[in-house]
């Protein structure tokens, strides 16, 4: 008798002759069903076990949006500064109340407009006290030049003390690095009040309850600059090549 073949899936199977050939028959459909059945289950399985390596969502994963991590800047904060602000004087006053302050200089501190004086006030601490110094300098209305400049130390009652004066035309005092530094401008004759021929920059630094001269020096400008004869020169253009 002849063997009962089946097919299926490219697979073939073949069944042998004997007796009971047709329940042979059944029992090899039967285990090449079962066979078939197994085989897809493990390939179900296989893609199951693919898609929990991959995420579990089934198909392959490139990375989850955002996966890099999220750096978060936070701004720095800086320490409130615990430096009190120096209190603050009425200059005028100070200097039409100090013997010191020649006649002169009371005579020109005038208001050039309404309230306003022409005085500069700078604070900051050069001799050494626990509290600002104050230094004042007194200039003309008209073309701002320095007629005095003034260093008061205050005292712990609250008032202040004159502890520098120079009164010359063309000076003004500043403060740098707890020193006091005056600057004076340096005519000599036919120069005018905008161009002097030089400077002197003295540096005094507060030693033994008094300012004592630490450094000076003259810079000699240019006498050329500023006659305001000549006219600018006329551009000119580039060589050709």
């Amino acid at each position: 008798m002849r063997g009962l073949t089946g097919s299926g899936d490219e697979g073939t199977v073949t069944g042998t002759t004997g007796g009971g050939s047709a329940g042979v028959g059944r029992r090899l459909l039967t285990g090449w069903a079962a066979s078939s059945a197994a085989l897809a289950g493990l390939a179900v399985f296989g893609l199951f076990a693919v898609s929990c390596s991959t995420g579990g969502t089934g198909t392959r994963d490139e990375g989850p949006a955002g996966a890099e991590p999220v750096v978060r800047v936070t701004p720095s904060t800086t320490a409130a500064s615990t430096a009190k602000p120096a209190p603050r004087v009425d200059a005028v006053a100070l200097l039409k109340a100090d013997p010191k302050v020649s006649g002169r200089v009371r005579m020109d501190l005038k208001a050039c407009s309404g309230d306003e004086y022409p005085v500069d006030t700078s604070y900051g601490r050069i001799t050494g006290g626990a509290s600002a110094d104050v230094v004042v300098n007194v200039m003309t209305c008209g073309d701002s030049v320095g007629v005095g400049t003034y260093v008061y130390r205050p005292r712990a009652d609250g008032t202040y003390e004159n502890v520098f004066t120079v009164e010359q035309p063309a000076v003004y005092g500043t403060i740098d690095r707890g020193d006091l530094v005056v600057t004076t401008q340096v005519y000599e004759k036919k120069d005018s009040v905008a161009y002097p021929s030089g400077d002197e920059v003295i540096t005094y630094h507060w030693a033994n309850g008094r300012f004592t001269e630490q450094d000076r020096v003259r810079n000699d400008f240019n006498r050329a600059v500023g006659a305001g004869d000549g006219d600018l020169p006329e551009p000119t253009e580039p060589p050709r090549n």
